[in-house]
């Protein structure tokens, strides 16, 4: 099938060159080849300024990213062919790393695959579409993943904001087979249960993965906070691994109960504790009740979604840093986290520093925490790397 030509603006394709699988609109010749001639979705040849070839991506030319490479071979379009290519080597760097079938499979760019999130939770999968050329291919994606797998269901959770950028409508849908309430998954040799449909994004986290096998070295015999717990990721894993008390805060009633539930089958229930309401007031009342302990983990949500949002972003990093060293013992361990993407390291290093100092304590950090490995980073896209975890032992000052 032949396919339309994007022309680019001279040293427009000095990112692609280096890696990079985006364009934006202000990059593309628009007089030789006008973006609205292009359809949402549809695949075109991408060419330099002086007409050399650079590869295939898919376009939307309604939307500031207008399009993402899907391949560097003109010959090799995005297909059902290149889509199972794609599967196997996502697939073959997860089984290098994960004895268990339970895993993000396809992290989008980073598996040149933009636009498009598979997790795995053994033989169900769970797709999520972001971008209007995924969405073109989709009958080609699930017809990928049942080539390459033997799925017992996959579930459609095209339900993120992004496809409202995108002008795609948002929907949640089971694709084929059957869909428990709960989905079985393991993580760090913890059995424990995802809500699919009715949780956040697809479901469950996996990319603090490694994280939560560093923090269960740290909490036997321990009392354990878990703010923002969601489902109780790191709660249940801290039960499992010995500690004496876990407290899980969340907004979410029906979270807390998958929580107590994935405390439950790991014969946990008479050392889990589920704390409904809004995570800053909770930590106001504990701290007004005198409550302390020893681990605390600090897992919010993206504070920090645009770059508008940063100084408001770091305010509330700020503020729930400070309830929770007010809340640990002396010589206790918080992790501090954050996945929004805006807010650099550094940055919250700086939160775990002012923070300490102002409640003159002393803060040593002494492991640094990333995305696990089926979140792999693409190295031209620093957006890819969003992820950061510190642990720090809180001193009294000596």
């Amino acid at each position: 099938m032949a396919l339309q030509t994007l022309r680019l603006n001279p040293g427009a394709d000095r990112r692609l060159r280096g890696g990079h699988l985006w364009i934006y609109s202000n990059e593309v010749n628009t007089k030789l080849t006008p973006l609205k001639g292009f359809s949402a979705g549809e695949q075109v040849v991408v060419e330099n300024d002086k007409g050399k070839p650079l590869g295939i991506a898919y376009i939307n030319p309604n939307t500031l990213i207008c399009g993402r490479l899907v391949s560097r071979n003109t010959q090799h379009m995005l297909d059902r062919s290149l889509l199972v290519h794609r599967l196997k080597i996502a697939l073959s760097l997860r089984e290098a790393n994960f004895s268990a079938p339970c895993y993000r499979l396809v992290f989008g760019d980073s598996d040149d695959l933009p636009g498009l999130v598979i997790d795995r939770f053994y033989d169900i999968f769970v797709v999520q579409v972001s971008t209007a050329g995924m969405e073109a291919m989709l009958t080609e994606i699930l017809e990928a993943i049942n080539k390459v797998f033997t799925p017992k269901a996959i579930l459609l959770r095209n339900d993120g904001k992004m496809r409202d950028m995108e002008g795609l409508e948002t929907y949640v849908e089971v694709a084929q087979g059957d869909i428990p309430d709960l989905c079985p998954l393991e993580e760090n040799g913890v059995s424990l249960l995802a809500p699919l449909q009715r949780g956040q994004k697809t479901g469950w986290f996996y990319d603090h993965r490694e994280n939560r096998a560093r923090m269960q070295q740290l909490v036997g015999g321990k009392r354990v906070l878990d703010l923002f717990s969601y489902v109780g990721g790191w709660g249940t894993q801290a039960l499992a691994a010995g500690a004496e008390h876990v407290s899980c805060v969340d907004a979410s009633h029906y979270a807390l109960e998958v929580a107590e539930e994935n405390a439950r089958i790991n014969a946990a229930e008479d050392r889990f504790e589920g704390l409904h309401g809004d995570a800053f007031e909770i930590c106001k009342n504990l701290i007004d009740e005198r409550q302390r302990f020893d681990v605390i983990v600090l897992d919010p949500p993206a504070f920090i979604q645009k770059r508008k949002d940063v100084k408001n972003g770091e305010r509330a990093y700020a503020r729930m840093n400070n309830f929770a060293m007010r809340l640990l013992n002396k010589g206790g361990v918080l992790v501090s986290a954050s996945c929004s993407m805006h807010l650099e390291n550094q940055r919250l290093v700086d939160i775990i520093r002012s923070n300490s100092r102002e409640l003159d304590r002393t803060a040593q950090i002494f492991a640094q925490g990333h995305q696990g490995a089926d979140h792999p980073v693409h190295p031209a896209i620093p957006e890819t790397e969003y992820l950061k975890a510190y642990f720090v032992r809180i001193l009294a000052v000596s």
